[in-house]
């Protein structure tokens, strides 16, 4: 009787399971659907004044790169504009994998507020939980979120004494650079708002600490699969000889593209590539409580830092902007040849996604767009002390 008991509970849990495995399965096959739906655009639908709009800003201006614009849900238009590398005049697609730049930082934070929420993290944790002997006493996790530890920046530090350029740092080699050199730190922990790229390398650091995990492998896991982002991905030069993308970054000018080297290498503040239209379904997955629930969700989107300008500020991972009860979560990105910008308008669901490979000024020019789609300007010098616009 015994063994025979055994047998039908490994049984019936095998049958659990295989039901688990197939709800699991079938679950995922509709989140496809809903996905591929979610992506559907028919050129012939354009919004012919944002496609004239943006062929202005490519002519004129020198915009290269993909935009897709989204409004309640529906794509009102996407397109690309000229070349993924230069000098073998390739064109960019609609699927083409950009270095984020900063716009790795909402996602590097999901990361970890995925954590917390499962309790193998907390905001007020100090670096000295996950890297004894850490000398900056008093940094917390919520800290590095907000841009508000004080920390040095790892790479003006790299780059005086990190000796082989050609070979990509580590997140933790980063760390130790930190706790060996011990260069003098911006300020003390929580007293100002201070945009530091060492804050998201070391959260990223932090989550492979806590998951044992690379942190590629716990965003593909965790973040990237369940949103339906099947063309994204971190690509650190510690890992890749050389990142296995088809997009060159750019600087300015064409004929000067922009050599990967070891400041490729930390991950988390950079580092992630990805799509104008997995980017939009990473709104969508956060929107549909798919990847956070809303209580912590939201407190991502508050101003933890007094507005600049009267109306923006830093949540965990996002510059906002808030206008009374208006609010919109974005970020800027700027790195290597690369310029990104991702706009989530929370009241008005409206998305705007810019990635280019062509660094210039292209992207401080947008206030039109936003007039055309009825939204707020989002431009540092937009406004006035008092939160006022004050035009182009």
């Amino acid at each position: 009787m015994i063994i025979l008991g055994g047998v039908l509970a490994a049984s019936s849990f095998s049958c659990d399971s295989n039901e688990g495995g197939r709800k699991k399965k079938d679950e995922g096959r509709k989140q496809h659907i809903k996905d591929s739906l979610a992506l559907v655009y028919d050129e012939e639908t354009a919004d012919p004044e944002i496609h004239a709009y943006m062929t202005r800003l490519h002519e004129r201006s020198g915009f290269n790169g993909n935009v897709l614009i989204a409004k309640e849900g529906k794509i009102i238009y996407q397109n690309s504009f000229g070349w993924a590398n230069h000098l073998m005049r390739d064109s960019l697609h609609i699927h083409s994998q950009f270095e984020l730049a900063s716009v790795s930082k909402p996602l590097t934070a999901i990361g970890a507020l995925m954590l917390v929420e499962q309790g193998q993290l907390s905001l007020e944790d100090t670096m000295d939980k996950f890297f004894p002997g850490f000398p900056y006493e008093g940094v917390t996790v919520r800290q590095l979120l907000t841009h508000r530890s004080g920390l040095p920046n790892y790479i003006y530090l790299a780059d005086s004494v990190w000796e082989d350029k050609k070979v990509g740092i580590t997140n933790r080699e980063a760390v130790e650079l930190l706790m060996e050199h011990r260069p003098m730190r911006y300020g003390a922990p929580d007293g100002r708002h201070f945009y530091n790229n060492t804050n998201y390398m070391m959260l990223a650091a932090i989550i492979e600490v806590v998951t044992g995990q690379e942190f590629a492998v716990f965003m593909n896991e965790n973040v990237f699969k369940p949103a339906g982002m099947h063309h994204t991905a971190v690509y650190s030069k510690a890992v890749y000889e050389q990142i296995p993308t088809h997009v060159i970054g750019h600087d300015r000018v064409w004929r000067r593209s922009v050599v990967q080297n070891y400041l490729d290498g930390p991950v988390g503040d950079k580092g992630i590539y990805s799509t104008v239209q997995d980017l939009y379904l990473f709104g969508r997955a956060l929107d549909e409580g798919r990847l956070l629930k809303t209580e912590l969700l939201d407190s991502a989107y508050q101003a933890h830092s007094k507005p600049e300008r009267g109306v923006f500020s830093y949540g965990y991972g996002w510059r906002t902007f808030h206008q009374e009860d208006y609010k919109i979560a974005y970020h800027t990105g700027w790195w290597h040849g690369f310029r990104t910008l991702y706009i989530r308008d929370l009241e008005k669901d409206i998305t705007i996604v810019l990635l280019s490979n062509l660094v210039n000024n292209s992207m401080l020019h947008l206030d039109s767009l936003y007039k055309m789609l009825d939204m707020p300007v989002i431009r540092r010098g937009a406004y006035s002390g008092s939160g006022e616009y004050m035009g182009d």
